[in-house]
Order: C-alpha cells, then structure tokens, then sequence
C-alpha cells in the first residue's frame, strides 16, 4: 500500500472515530420492583417484575431485548460450551434436577399483552415487542410473571447447595442499550455482566428462620432486630459444636423482607439457615457518617471469616477515600 492510501486510510479512521464520539453519549435507566418467594423444598423462585424503561436515548425503541440468565444453565447453551472448551463437563453431563431455568413469562404493559421470542442460538435472550414505539424521553411499564428453577451452585454463580441459596442473575432483565446499539449477551462464566443502572425495590418471602444477605438498605424492622439477635446468640459458636454444619428445618413460619437501592445495575441476594452473623460499624472519612455493616458466613467457614467485618469495614472506608 503506498503513502497516499495509507493517509487517506488514516482519515477515513479519524473521521469515522469521530463520527461515533460526536454522538450524544446516553444511559438508559431501568427501575425494577420485584417480589419473590422461595420454595426451599422444590428449589424454585415464584416471581413477579414489574419495571420502568425510560429512554434516554435519541432513538425511538419498537423492542427490548431481555436477559433470562437462568436459562443458561442447560445444555448446549453458550455456558455449557464455554464450561466444555476448558475441559469442564459439570452441566453439560448434569442431571436434569441440577439444572436450571426460568419460565412462566407473561410480559404485559397496561393490561396489554406484548409478544416475544427466544433467540433462535441462546434461550437465554429474549425480544419483546413493545405495544407502541417508545419515543425518546418517554418511559413504558413492563410487567411479568416468572419461575426460577435454581440450578446446582457448583455449575456457577446462581445456584443452591441443599438449603443454601446464591441468588444471583435470576431475573428478566433489559439488555444494555447504547450508542452501539443493542448489547444482548449470554451469559458466560468468565466475565461481569455489562447492565442497566436504576433503582430496586425488592421483597422476598421464605421460612423465617433464614439468615439473608442482599444489595442495598434492609427496610424491615423486625429483620433488623432478627440479624441483631443472631450476631449476639452466634458470637460464642464454635466449630467444634456437635452438627455444626447441619442444616436445621425449616421455620413452618414465613417472612418477608424488604430491601431497596438506588443507582445500582443488579441486584443479587443469599440465605442460609446456618450463618453466623457479625454486626460492626463504620465511619466514613469525609461525611463522618457511621455505615452499619454485617458479616454472614457458615460455621464451617468462621476461621475464614472471623476478621470478616474488620475487610467490610476496611473496604468500604478506602473506597469512600479514594473513589468518593
């Protein structure tokens, strides 16, 4: 290639650099109310979403694509094969009550029925079509029903292991959508998810003797006090305790918790009838404010985790320092 194709190569690049940077930089904002129960005997989540989409965008939507992550956790899925091109055969050779998947979707928006398909490659992607094109500034309400069937948690982060419970990528949520368009991914073992920031309000019904961890702040009272009798009744327990591993039965009782958060992209949560707590506190460098902060780990593990608050408290300090 000689000089003069090379220049005119070069410009083409530049101009086609700032064709893209010249678009006017946008984020979408999804808010997510969801309520959720645990079925700890048939391993499953009974579900309802409800979602604003507000688009922030210059561009007029006819479609949302939605992630169903829980159904990666089959086989043939991007996931199996990502697990199978480094040697590890878990899922795809997994027995049919240690996979998992999401089903029961209904998407609706005032009463109306939307339609969707499942991505012809990854059932783990979905396209719902909108009632009426969603015109920039507006915002539409989705609302769905759904089931989790919770896979095995040595397939990967979403899972159970008897009567523990990582609920992590368990519910239908928008792709991004950006100056590149649409970015509907399976999900993948290696590797953050890239996701809408918004705001969650979430409640979750289970037997209340379970010990749960989620983001954001908890609302319930009567939990608060709950987790502040377990940090006083579990601080002597010892790992030597007869059945210190023992899953105890489960409250005949139930309990539903609330937990909301703002300008955040996922929300996540865990519970075990097992954990230890650990309650601390810290005060943030620049506002002076005390940050209330707990630790949960089970017996088996408190070693471990003995200085856990000590790294909460650590992290969330440096991090206030550093970043704001």
């Amino acid at each position: 290639m000689n000089m003069n194709k090379l220049i005119r190569l070069g410009i083409f690049i530049c101009l086609s650099s700032l064709s893209l940077s010249a678009k006017n930089y946008f984020q979408q904002e999804v808010n997510y109310n969801i309520k959720v129960k645990l079925n700890d005997k048939s391993h499953t989540l009974h579900a309802s979403e409800t979602i604003e989409y507000i688009n922030h965008s210059e561009d007029t939507l006819r479609f949302i694509y939605f992630h169903l992550w829980p159904n990666a956790y089959q086989k043939n899925s991007a996931l199996d094969e990502q697990l199978i091109s480094n040697g590890d055969f878990k899922l795809h050779e997994a027995k049919e009550n240690d996979k998992g998947f999401i089903d029961s979707l209904h998407f609706t928006t005032q009463g109306k029925e939307l339609s969707f398909t499942y991505d012809a490659r990854h059932h783990d992607i979905c396209k719902v079509m909108l009632a009426e094109p969603l015109a920039p500034g507006m915002r539409v309400t989705i609302e769905t029903p759904f089931r989790v069937k919770i896979p095995n948690a040595k397939i990967s982060r979403l899972g159970h292991i008897n009567q523990f419970y990582a609920i992590t990528q368990w519910y239908p949520k928008p792709a991004v959508y950006d100056v590149e368009g649409w970015h509907a991914m399976p999900y993948l073992n290696q590797g953050e998810f890239y996701s809408e920031f918004g705001s969650f309000d979430v409640s979750i019904t289970l037997p209340e003797n379970y010990v749960v961890g989620a983001t954001g702040d908890l609302q319930t009272e009567s939990e608060i006090e709950f987790l502040n009798r377990k940090a006083a009744d579990t601080a002597s327990v010892k790992k030597t305790d007869k059945n210190i591993n023992a899953f105890p039965a489960s409250s005949e009782k139930l309990k539903t918790i609330r937990y909301t958060q703002s300008r955040v992209h996922d929300f996540g949560w865990f519970a075990d009838k097992r954990y230890i707590v650990r309650k601390s506190e810290v005060t943030l460098p620049h506002s002076k404010a005390p940050v209330i902060t707990y630790a949960m780990f089970t017996p088996l593990n408190q070693k471990s985790w003995r200085h856990a608050t000590s790294y909460i408290n650590d992290a969330v300090y440096y991090y206030s320092l550093w970043n704001g």
